[in-house]
């Protein structure tokens, strides 16, 4: 769970910022918001960074996400991963 909690403690930090509720991994609507932030952020332009990124780093921020996937699947099998 450690991928997906540092994902979701990011994201809290641009919510605190923007003086918006924190998501929380017990709430299943914010379960919901975080799978569609995974799947916006695994779009190609996103994951590499319109191109900024590429080979090491940008494998490893692939893994990293398809690791947030798998253990958000685990906790909550319900939640579904629309694109865009």
């Amino acid at each position: 769970m450690k991928s997906l909690e540092m994902y979701v403690e990011q994201k809290n930090r641009l919510h605190k910022f923007f003086m918006i509720a924190p998501y929380s991994l017990s709430n299943a609507a914010d379960r919901q918001s975080i799978a569609d932030h995974l799947v916006a952020d695994m779009s190609p332009e996103n994951i590499s960074c319109d191109g900024e990124i590429r080979g090491t780093a940008l494998r490893a921020k692939a893994e990293c996400l398809n690791l947030c996937v798998k253990e958000l699947c685990s906790i909550d099998s319900t939640v579904k991963f629309q694109s865009y």
